[in-house]
């Protein structure tokens, strides 16, 4: 289905100036920032803290596999929160969904922070935290889809690339934040105190994060797109329905386009930092900032795919990054394998990459839906994208790498590369 650009506001709208683009850009932004900010301080906690505190065992490895099975239940968690919130998205409209969005991820996350460890109330603390390891999921199910919208139905013609890279972006300053608070942390306390009470200290810190986000969405109006879609009468009443009955397709190759995506991304975050820390033994401090630079090289990258892709079309510059993520998968062996300066390279070719094919994805997978289930449709893939590309990518790339050696780790990612190229070619241009 083409792209449509509505712009033609009814008299009501005249009376009221619509979202200007810095109004726009910045509250699609500050949302996904602190969502991703919440998100990636559990990653960052998943491999240095809960092993330790949530999931003691014998063997250190088998601790941070059960962590990273938790990790794993977000992925889980947010389809069911992008059919409840994509429902009131595209029913409501995606202002007020955002919001409760918002309040559900950082809810989530500061109970995280007030959580009891094993050590004070036993198997009910690893129960606790998947619960809210769910609650993050959910809150984030709903978040991301509506802030591309946000972006994306607000964007001129032939912008709709450039606009939608804006929460993207979210994406690498949330991961600098977090791999940044916890390496702060650590320059002013010991890692005694931080497994004591200093690990809390982020999860806690979101409730600042959640009332600026807030702050910044309440002041935005409705979607052009959704304001005209309701003006027609063009709501359907379970958008989920209608999005299975005639969108499979759609769906489908939406959810394996971005796969490729999240196992690159998980490879070079939560993989990369708990092999450098429990298999090179590398501190604490030096994991961290390598993941700092990750983060900035990521977040370079997104802008200039914004750019290329909306010069010589989103569905070319996918093929071109998804052929190169492929080739990358050869050098992840040698890589890992070959010292500091080896990781350096390694984490800047590949976290560049993840920039390229990030920073034009949202707006590949809203592209092939109608305004009437785009939240939903939108938020749909990718998360399903995430359940089969990023739930179980830090677990498995372990269990390879344990089992077999780094170089199989990289025909993983090598694997989730073709599937990804396959279903791209199998898409339209307009489909992407």
């Amino acid at each position: 289905m083409t792209e449509t650009n509505l712009h033609a506001p009814d008299v009501a709208q005249r009376r009221k100036p619509l979202n200007s683009p810095a109004q726009v850009l910045l509250a699609s932004l500050i949302g996904t920032t602190i969502e991703f900010f919440d998100f990636y301080v559990y990653a960052t906690a998943a491999v240095l803290i809960f092993p330790t505190l949530f999931f003691p065992a014998e063997d250190a490895m088998t601790a941070l596999l059960a962590s990273f099975a938790t990790f794993s239940i977000a992925f889980f968690a947010r389809p069911f929160g992008a059919v409840v919130f994509g429902h009131f998205g595209d029913r409501v409209g995606r202002k007020v969904t955002l919001v409760a969005a918002l309040l559900t991820m950082g809810v989530s996350t500061v109970i995280i922070g007030l959580l009891p460890t094993y050590a004070q109330i036993g198997v009910a603390a690893p129960a606790l935290l998947a619960l809210c390891r769910f609650g993050q999921g959910f809150g984030l199910g709903g978040e991301w889809g509506g802030a591309v919208l946000l972006a994306t139905e607000n964007a001129p013609e032939g912008k709709r690339s450039w606009y939608g890279m804006f929460p993207q972006l979210g994406a690498p300053i949330g991961l600098f934040l977090s791999s940044g608070f916890f390496w702060v942390m650590l320059h002013f306390m010991s890692q005694d105190d931080l497994l004591t009470w200093g690990w809390r200290l982020p999860f806690l810190a979101s409730i600042l994060l959640v009332a600026l986000g807030l702050w910044v969405r309440l002041s935005i109006t409705e979607t052009p797109e959704f304001a005209e879609a309701v003006k027609r009468d063009e709501r359907v009443s379970v958008p989920v329905v209608e999005l299975f009955r005639n969108h499979k397709r759609s769906l489908f190759l939406g959810t394996f386009v971005a796969l490729v995506t999240f196992v690159l991304f998980y490879i070079c975050t939560a993989w990369l930092l708990s092999y450098n820390v429990k298999v090179l033994q590398i501190p604490f401090l030096d994991a961290l900032k390598l993941q700092i630079f990750g983060a900035v090289v990521f977040g370079i990258a997104i802008p200039i795919a914004g750019k290329i892709a909306d010069r010589v079309g989103r569905r070319p510059f996918l093929i071109v990054i998804t052929v190169l993520i492929g080739a990358f998968s050869f050098l992840l062996g040698p890589l890992m394998s070959g010292g500091e300066d080896k990781l350096y390279v390694f984490i800047t070719v590949g976290m560049f990459l993840m920039g390229l094919t990030y920073g034009v994805i949202g707006a590949a997978l809203a592209a092939p839906f109608p305004t009437k289930v785009r939240y939903t449709g939108a938020s749909m893939t990718f998360n399903f994208a995430g359940i089969f590309g990023a739930s179980l990518a830090p677990y498995a790339a372990t269990w390879l790498q344990t089992n077999f050696g780094l170089h199989y780790v990289g025909y993983y990612m090598l694997a989730a590369a073709v599937v990804t190229l396959l279903c791209i070619l199998a898409s339209g241009r307009d489909e992407v």
